[in-house]
Parts: C-alpha cells; structure tokens; sequence
C-alpha cells in the first residue's frame, strides 16, 4: 500500500507510521488492538519478518489486519500463517455472528489475493471449473484472530463484509517485509511473486 511505501522510504515501522500520521481516533483505536493481540514488535520494512499491516474503512467500520507470511523465494509460493483482525463496528449485537463474518472475509479474500486468477483466450473466459479457479482451501488458511471492539454507546454498523477490502494489501505488504518486492497486482501468484522477487535482485 501507499502508506507502507512511505513508512519504507523513512524506514519506519508501519504501525508506528501509521499511528503517527493517522488522525481518526476509529482507525488509532482497531490498529492499536490488533497490534496487541498480533505481539507487534516495531521494525522498519522490509525486515525479512514476513508481517504486513493494513487498515481501512467500509460500512461504517473500521478494520486493521496485520498478517504473517511465509515466502519460498525459488517457487514464489505464499504462505500466510496468521492473520489478526481488529474491527470497530460500533455495538456489537451478534458477536459469535460477526466473528465467523470476519473469518469469512478473510478467507474470501485470501482467495482474490493469492489463487483466484481468470484466464482469456480470444475473448473467452477459460477457467470455467475449480480445476483451474483455485479457492482457498481448509487446509491453506492461516490462524486467523478476531478482535470486535464492543462499543456500547456507538451505533451499530456493517460487519458483513469490512474484512475483505484489506486482505490484499496486508499481505502484500507482509510478501514486502518478507522479500523487499512490491506487489501491485492480484492474485499474487507464485509466477508474479517470483517476477518481483527477481526484479529487485
């Protein structure tokens, strides 16, 4: 993301850059309580960690993820290991309800960010089965650790689909700090991710 581009220029950690240049006291508040639960120890990027962070808004909530990868560097594979979300939907009425949305968004868009790529030939769409449109699978997710911050007093807001709009740029910036590569296309196939790897070499 922009953000975590400059952070990189000033070499500076990408939570604390964030925190210092952020005004919103909404967006402070997720990406402070996902940085809790996450452990985040500052460093400057790319720190050879693996860790992205992103923050965002949608419906009226704000959402911070912080997202740990591994990266084969010879076959460009990605391996997201874990990932925290904080979201800040005001009350929270449903909380078992808005967790398991927030596990869905995130393997939704684990999906768009790593596999799920459309191919085209002579104006024809190719990948008309799950033999080549790869989903994410049980097996491939990460650990993936909701914080819904329970604001009372604050009107409720949309849970449905927050979760989704950050997944890309977390793990793009975690590929980053991981490799020192800047991906700006999804998916982050392994094919592209060895193409940025080799372009920064």
């Amino acid at each position: 993301s922009q953000i975590d581009i400059m952070a990189a220029k000033v070499k500076m950690d990408p939570v604390e850059f964030r925190l210092k240049n952020m005004k919103d006291r909404r967006a402070i508040r997720v990406l402070q309580a996902a940085a809790e639960k996450f452990g985040w120890k500052p460093a400057p990027a790319p720190s050879g960690r693996g860790l992205g962070v992103a923050v965002g808004t949608d419906s009226g909530t704000f959402v911070a993820e912080i997202a740990e990868v591994q990266v084969d560097k010879r076959t460009g594979r990605v391996q997201v290991k874990r990932v925290v979300c904080a979201q800040d939907m005001g009350l929270v009425i449903n909380p078992e309800g808005a967790t398991i949305q927030v596990e869905g968004c995130i393997t939704m868009g684990l999906g768009y960010t790593l596999t799920e790529d459309i191919h085209f030939k002579n104006g024809m769409i190719l990948d008309r089965n799950f033999d080549t449109y790869e989903l994410p699978r049980f097996s491939s997710l990460p650990k993936i650790e909701t914080v819904l911050l329970d604001l009372k007093d604050e009107p409720a807001q949309g849970g449905g689909e927050p979760a989704i709009i950050v997944v890309g740029a977390v793990v793009a910036n975690a590929i980053h700090d991981a490799t020192g590569a800047r991906l700006l296309q999804l998916p982050m196939t392994p094919e592209r991710v060895r193409k940025a790897i080799a372009a920064t070499v």
